[in-house]
Parts: C-alpha cells; sequence; structure tokens
C-alpha cells in the first residue's frame, strides 16, 4: 500500500476543524490527527504485507520547469497545515512507516513508480491518493482507493472495470481526457467548451489521443476549431499530466515490509500532540496488543462512598488540604453533591438536611476546588448559601492558560493535562453503555486536574486567576441572579415602530427597482444591485459578489444610489428589531423568581482572549452605543421596584491613558495630567496650531489616529476609515510619531518582546500567547502583530475594570448597602441604587474606579443618574 501523504493530509485538514485540535501549546494537529485516524483504518481493514507514504517536498518540480504557470493559481498552504507535515512524519517514523520523498519529483511520481514495480514483482498494489491523476495507474494488480465527496472517512476503490463505469475508459486513458478537458487545479486550461463527455466520445472514436490530434480536422463546429486552436496545450497537458514510473527510489518494494512500531516513540510523540483516544487505535490496528492503552486513569478512580449529609459535614471537618467540589444540577437547581480528596470520595442526595449540614462548610473559608464555578454558585445562593473559600476554579485556570482556545468541559481539561478520560455517558444514547462520573468522582478528577494546571501555571497568571478572575466570578454570579428591570412596553412599542418602517423602506425599494424580491436574501440582492441597476460589481465571493453591509458603503460612497441607501436603512432597522426581539423575549427568564421583569444575562468570563467579558442569553454587547435608537432601547433598561435611581459609571479614554502610562510619552502624560481634552492636545501638536485652532476635523482625524494605533492601524486601514488618500494619512503618522516619539518605540518594542516571548502581557501580568509571531505566512504573521500591540491595553483595561468591579461590589456588601451591581457592559458599569443611598453609592465608585490601578496618568470616571439607562447616560 502506498500513500499520497500530502493530498491526505490535506484533505483531513479541511474535513476536521482547525479550532478543535489544538494542544495546549497553540500546536495545530488536525490534519495530522484526520490522517492517522485514515491510515489506521485502512492499515486494519486492508492488513498490507507493505507500507510507505509519500510526500512532496515542495511546489516545484520538473514540471514547473516545463511550465512556470503549472499549479501557480493554487492559493498558499494555511500556515496551520505547513506546520503539521513535519510532526505527521515524525508520527510515522516512530509507528516504523518508510517516508519517501524525493526534490523536483511529486509524491505521484513515487507512488507511480512504486506501483509499477510492485505489480512486476508479483505484488498487489493499494495506492491512497486524492489526486485524479492516479487513476492511470490502475491495473489488473493495483486499485486506487480514492477520497469519496464525504472525505477522507469514505474511499471509493476503483479498479479497471470501477474506473470504466465511472469515466467511460480504460484507466491509461484517463490522462487522455484529463488533457482534453483540462485541471483547474493544476492550472492546465483545457479545450473551451470541451467538457468530459465530448473527450470520452472522442477518445471512442478515434481510439487514441495522438490519433484524435492527427484527424482533427474532422471535428466539425465550433469545438472542431477551438481542439485545433489549443492543440499545442493539450499535447503540454498530456506531457504533465503523465506520471513517471522509474523514479530512483532510495528503497524497492521488498524493502517496504511492515515492521514493529517503537511503541514508547508513538506513546511519546502522541503524548506531545495531545492524541490521547487515538493511541489505542494504533495500537490495536498495528497488532501490539501488549503495548494497548486503556482509559483507566493514571490513578484508579475511587469507588464513591454514599454518605449521609452529616457524615460528610463531619468527614469535611477534619479535613486540612483543599477539597474539591461537584454538583449535579437540573433547571439551575441542585440534585446530588460529592466531595473528594486525593483519596476518600463522598457523595448524597441534595435535600433541605444537606443545604442544613453541608452548609456551614460550603459558607467556610475551607478551600474548595470547583470546575466552572459560577452555575453551581448561582444555585447555591437559590438555595440560601453563599460559597466561601473559593481557591480554585479548573475551567478559569485552562481558560487564561489558553485563551485563544480554551477547553470547554471538565472532560477536555483531563484529557489535556491529565492525559485520561473523563468517564462520560454517550449523550446521544436513550441508555447509555457506560455511566458518566457521578459527582464526586467530577471532584476527584477536578481536584488533580487543578493540580496539573497549577504546575504549568506561571505566577503571574496565578496571581490573576487568584486576585481577579474568582473575585468577578462571585460577583457576576450576583449579577445574573440579580439582573436588570426592562420595561416591555417600551421595546415592543419600538419594535412595532421598527416593523413599519421596514415596510416602508421595502415598499420603496420595490418601486425603485420595479419588482418585489427578498431584500434579506444575497442572491436575489445580487440580482438587483448588478444586473437591474447594473451597479458596479463588488468583490467576489464563493456565491456570487459581496452584499455585506461595509462593502455596500463603499459602493454607495463611490457610486451614489437611493436604492442603496433604502437598503442600508432597511438592514439596519431589521438588526435593531432582531435586538429588541432578544431582549424581549428573555424578560422574566432564567432567574431566581419567576417572571420578576427582569433580564438575567449571563456573563461569560471566557469569551475572549483579552479578558474582556461578554454576555449571552442574551447578548447585552450588542445592543449600539449613542445613536438615537440605541438610547430608544435603552430606555427601556429602567430601575427596579424598591429601588431609587441608576448610577451608570465608565472610564474616560482608558486605553488612550494606559497608552500613555505603558510607553511613558511626555505629551500624553501631560495631556492626561493637565486635563486638557486629549484629542484637542494631540491635534494642536500634530498640526502646529493652538489647541483653540483645532477643527473638529482635525480632532476626528487624531482620535482616528490614536485608537488606531492601539488595534495596529495601518496608513492604508487609516485612509480608509477617514476617506482620505493614503499619502495624506502617512503623513498624518508620520506627524503625530514626530510629536509622540515614545508611542512609537513603545508599540515596536512591544511586538519584539512578544516575539522574543511568544506571548504578551497586561500590568497585572496576564498572559497571551502568540505562536503566529514567529509564522513565515505573512498574513497571520501581521495580523499576530497587529493582536500582540492591542493585547496588553484592552487586556488590562479588562483588569483594571474587573478590580473595579469586585471592590466595589464588595464594599456595598462591606457597607450593608442594598444597592448593587447590576451591569458591565464595554467600560461601563451600571448600579441599582436604594433610596437615600446616592452619595454612598457615588462616592464608593469613584473611589474604587479611579483607585483600581496606580498608573502615571489618572483614571477619570464619568457618572451618571437617571430612572432607566439612557437617562443616566453621561
Amino acid at each position: 500500500m502506498v500513500v499520497d501523504g500530502h493530498s491526505l493530509a490535506y484533505r483531513a485538514f479541511f474535513a476536521l476543524p482547525v479550532e478543535n485540535f489544538t494542544t495546549k501549546d497553540n500546536q495545530h494537529t488536525n490534519a495530522i490527527y484526520g490522517f492517522l485516524s485514515m491510515l489506521v483504518n485502512l492499515i486494519k481493514a486492508e492488513k498490507p504485507t507493505h507500507l510507505a507514504i509519500a510526500f512532496d517536498t515542495s511546489r516545484h518540480s520538473f514540471r514547473t520547469d516545463e511550465y512556470p504557470e503549472y499549479k501557480a493559481t493554487r492559493s498558499e498552504s494555511p500556515q496551520e497545515f505547513k506546520g503539521q507535515i513535519p510532526l505527521l512524519q515524525d508520527c510515522l517514523a516512530a509507528m516504523a512507516i518508510p517516508v519517501l520523498t524525493q526534490v523536483g519529483i511529486e509524491a505521484d511520481d513515487i507512488l507511480a513508480t512504486l506501483a509499477k514495480q510492485g505489480s512486476e514483482q508479483g505484488y498487489d498494489v493499494l495506492v491512497v491518493s486524492g489526486d485524479r491523476d492516479t487513476i492511470q495507474l490502475v491495473n489488473d494488480d493495483v486499485t486506487l482507493l480514492y477520497p469519496s465527496v464525504q472525505g477522507v472517512s469514505q474511499l471509493k476503490r476503483y479498479d479497471p472495470t470501477a474506473v470504466e463505469e465511472r469515466y467511460g475508459v480504460r484507466p491509461e486513458q484517463y490522462p487522455d481526457v484529463a488533457a482534453l478537458v483540462g485541471e483547474t487545479s493544476d492550472n492546465l486550461p483545457g479545450v473551451p467548451k470541451v467538457g468530459e463527455k465530448t473527450a470520452v466520445k472522442w477518445l471512442t472514436q478515434f481510439g487514441t489521443l495522438d490519433e484524435l490530434l492527427a484527424r482533427a480536422e474532422e471535428i466539425k463546429g465550433v469545438v472542431g476549431g477551438n481542439l485545433r486552436e489549443h492543440m499545442d496545450a493539450v499535447r503540454r497537458n498530456r506531457k504533465l499530466n503523465r506520471l513517471l514510473t522509474d523514479v530512483e527510489l532510495p528503497v524497492s518494494p521488498d524493502q517496504l515490509a511492515v515492521a514493529p512500531i517503537d511503541a514508547q516513540a508513538v506513546r511519546d510523540i502522541f503524548a506531545r500532540l495531545e492524541f490521547r483516544t487515538l493511541l489505542p487505535r494504533v495500537f490495536d490496528a498495528v497488532g501490539a496488543g501488549d503495548e494497548a492503552v486503556h482509559d483507566e486513569p493514571a490513578m484508579k478512580v475511587p469507588a464513591p462512598t454514599e454518605s449521609s449529609a452529616s457524615a460528610i459535614a463531619a468527614w469535611l471537618n477534619t479535613q486540612d488540604d483543599e477539597i474539591a467540589v461537584a454538583f449535579a444540577t437540573a433547571g439551575g437547581v441542585i440534585s446530588r453533591v460529592g466531595v473528594a480528596s486525593l483519596t476518600e470520595l463522598h457523595e448524597c442526595d441534595w435535600n433541605d438536611e444537606t443545604a442544613v449540614a453541608l452548609g456551614p462548610w460550603l459558607a467556610s473559608d475551607a478551600a474548595k476546588v470547583i470546575n466552572d464555578a459560577k452555575s453551581p454558585l448561582k444555585a447555591l445562593l437559590r438555595a440560601g448559601i453563599r460559597l466561601g473559600g473559593l481557591a480554585y476554579d479548573t475551567l478559569l485556570a485552562g481558560w487564561l492558560m489558553r485563551p485563544s482556545f480554551p477547553d470547554k468541559t471538565l472532560g477536555h481539561l483531563v484529557s489535556r493535562y491529565l492525559d485520561e478520560k473523563l468517564p462520560e455517558a454517550d449523550p446521544t444514547q436513550l441508555v447509555p453503555e457506560t455511566d458518566g462520573a457521578t459527582p464526586s468522582q467530577e471532584a476527584w478528577f477536578t481536584l488533580r486536574t487543578a493540580a496539573a494546571i497549577r504546575e504549568d501555571m506561571p505566577e503571574s497568571v496565578a496571581s490573576v486567576l487568584t486576585d481577579i478572575e474568582l473575585p468577578t466570578l462571585l460577583v457576576l454570579a450576583d449579577m445574573e441572579l440579580a439582573g436588570v428591570a426592562v420595561s416591555h412596553d417600551v421595546l415592543s412599542t419600538f419594535s412595532a415602530e421598527l416593523l413599519t418602517r421596514t415596510d416602508g423602506i421595502a415598499v420603496d425599494a420595490f418601486a425603485l427597482v420595479g419588482r418585489e424580491f427578498n431584500l434579506g436574501s444575497p442572491k436575489q440582492l445580487q440580482e438587483v444591485l448588478f444586473e437591474d441597476l447594473q451597479l458596479p460589481k463588488t468583490r467576489k465571493t464563493k456565491t456570487g459578489y459581496s452584499t455585506d453591509a461595509a462593502v455596500l458603503a463603499d459602493l454607495r460612497e463611490s457610486n451614489p444610489h437611493p436604492f442603496l441607501d433604502l437598503l442600508l436603512q432597511h438592514r439596519e432597522a431589521t438588526k435593531l428589531r432582531q435586538i429588541i426581539e432578544s431582549l424581549d423575549s428573555a424578560i422574566g427568564k432564567n432567574g431566581a423568581i419567576a417572571d420578576d421583569h427582569r433580564i438575567h444575562t449571563t456573563y461569560v468570563q471566557t469569551g475572549s482572549q483579552t479578558g474582556r467579558l461578554s454576555s449571552t442569553d442574551p447578548n447585552l454587547q450588542n445592543i449600539p452605543v449613542r445613536t438615537e435608537e440605541s438610547r430608544r432601547i435603552r430606555s427601556a433598561f429602567e430601575v427596579g421596584e424598591g429601588y431609587g435611581t441608576l448610577l451608570t459609571a465608565d472610564y474616560s479614554q482608558i486605553e488612550m491613558r494606559i497608552m500613555a502610562h505603558l510607553s511613558g510619552d511626555e505629551g500624553l502624560i501631560e495631556a492626561f495630567r493637565t486635563g486638557e481634552d486629549l484629542h484637542r492636545f494631540v491635534g494642536a501638536r500634530v498640526f502646529g496650531v493652538e489647541p483653540e485652532e483645532v477643527s473638529s476635523a482635525m480632532r476626528t482625524k487624531v482620535k482616528a489616529m490614536s485608537y488606531g494605533l492601539v488595534y495596529g492601524l495601518s496608513a492604508f486601514g487609516l485612509s480608509k476609515q477617514l476617506r482620505i488618500e493614503q499619502s495624506e494619512a502617512k503623513k498624518l503618522m508620520l506627524e503625530y510619531f514626530a510629536r509622540f516619539g515614545a508611542v512609537r518605540d513603545y508599540l515596536r518594542a512591544s511586538v519584539i518582546k512578544a516575539k522574543e516571548d511568544g506571548y504578551t502581557e497586561t500590568i497585572f501580568g496576564r498572559r497571551r500567547p502568540f505562536p503566529d509571531l514567529s509564522s513565515p505566512n505573512r498574513v497571520l504573521r501581521e495580523n499576530a502583530e497587529r493582536a500582540a500591540l492591542n493585547a496588553p491595553i484592552q487586556g488590562s483595561a479588562a483588569d483594571i475594570m474587573k478590580i473595579a468591579l469586585i471592590r466595589i461590589h464588595d464594599d456595598l456588601h462591606g457597607s450593608e448597602l442594598r444597592s448593587r451591581a447590576l451591569l458591565q457592559i464595554h467600560d461601563e458599569l451600571v448600579v441599582e441604587v436604594a433610596p437615600g443611598e446616592w452619595d454612598a453609592v457615588e462616592e464608593i465608585v469613584r473611589a474604587r474606579m479611579a483607585g483600581a490601578a496606580e498608573l502615571t496618568v489618572p483614571l477619570d470616571v464619568q457618572v451618571g443618574r437617571g430612572r432607566d439607562w439612557n437617562e443616566a447616560a453621561h
């Protein structure tokens, strides 16, 4: 059996989602996993006695020497794929499978040579490839296994009969068909208007390609003329698609006998790639039965002890070390609880007696480890118990270690950090064949996983977990349970207005075009824009031409048309109505009290790579900011019954203040210390005028520049954003850096340091890895550089807001005030203030926000007050 390594690995790469196959070091592994899974299945099914895998060495070969345009239209392989090939070859070496490469020769030529040699030496040969050129190798001794449309997991078997049934020609004639039709993927254009059926008809009529070309004058019509005009291209195609069968190889078929694998080497490389479930399949496929590994953990899972709640409480009170806790919950209500040390597991059903017996320990400062603690913490709060002593949350810890690819479940963490499998019942089976882990067993795995993560976690990241993320989790649980009062009447009235507006816009749009169509259908919009209205075509996509909002906004700028105005208005109104409906449907859901007229969003701590919070069910982050419509929506968020007013607070220009602090730029620091308008101050320096002479246009340009730098904005990006010439944008950047050189120096140095370290770090020690900073792929590298510029600034802003939120929450509780924090959206905090508590709450909010970090510039806090979120705007 001879396998085209590149062809099958490339298909595997696109068959498996890259984001689901990454190691803790951010190494992508989906192509390796998919290829090895296919290979294991093949070995088990076909039981080859001799085996080799062939790989290309580069895109250059004797074919590109002959025809430089050969394969020239193929896009660059994704960098995530390229990096996997050497690792795949390491895996094959550990499995004792020969890997064959030859400079200037393609993998298919190696396969063709081995197929010919094997056939002549009496072997039955299996060729495994996703390249149709290998069809020519099929004969009575050689069978091709070719991926089906379902991917590499299903291979179509082609013997001579199957080839003739599918293509209508003998295998050795297939290259003649391909020469006539052409091969798009290889950039070999064929004869215009000649498809597979025509090519097969001609070859059936004339017998061979040479005979067809010799008698080309007999072909009538347009296709005959096309054939005669492109005969040189056909001859070139046939020369290039002929596979070599005489490549000088370092081995012959008899030297490819399947050899015993190096079991320890396989374990080592698979451990590095975190392929635990694949390991037993490999050992099983190659018959290494004694080497088989099973899913039992390195330490045997202790059997849980079914105990009474009082007995568990008594045992807990004798423990000095950390104890892990896990809960079984349904609908936000606890049904069972389990606790574990490394040597003992106890669990029981949850009821009123359990709450009484375990409540004091759960509320105590005794150190507890929990996985994904927020949900059970809220369930405990509903039961009247406030959890104390939360020392570790494995899900949060795993996210801090791998913010780009966070693990979603305890099972993922167990697999990654313990190289074991958490017992899990199959959710697709009505009666699962295997039981899942009980709560105390989950707690036992959680405890061991926490210890493993701690070993890997840098001290600065551990401080972020302990000092910022765990306290934030406790605050978010309270905020989610509290919710925020929202008026159904305000939302439904606005939604009805928007529906009337969209209907009216649609009528106007139909009148302009002269017919009705679906304004939400990209396909129908393409017909209207580019056929009916004859507007210039936009960026090409897989489904035609782009109709996304940004592209249409550019089109409106370059080619104004009333239809484009109506279309963008319709989209905006439709989007707003969808936001309103999602908010309206969430009122009275997920709260401790049913139908309490409040929205209880869920904050996602692990939802971003920088540390910023996101929210879901409903998403409160997507409410527009600073527009008339956003004010209408925000006016529906009201002060709740029993409370007096809402307080809103946010930081003024926090990211630019952090930029000033990190860069140490004296000009920026002076602007913030004097309290002047930042953008007017910077504009005066950049344009060489007095601050009062800075026009609004100048201020807009400088503001875009300042914030753009934080996100790695280029001169091209700035020109597009401000709709100015790129030369003017470049000049603006040069003038900016001439006055604020320390900013430029900081930005350059931060990327260089990130490349050296492999990660960026916030003021407080939060890290974000950037493996693509060293990527040879320019696009990936530049994207990583832009993100690396922003990560310390945005991450520090997120940390500062969380620290302020924690301290405000603690002060409100410590002062026994009824007022409570309700929302944290972007950089804004919303507090529900009880009657008579405004002065105390405002003092706490201002002090805690201003003092959340010690920077070289002051943190300026803006506070607003009102009966609803819009009225409280500042």
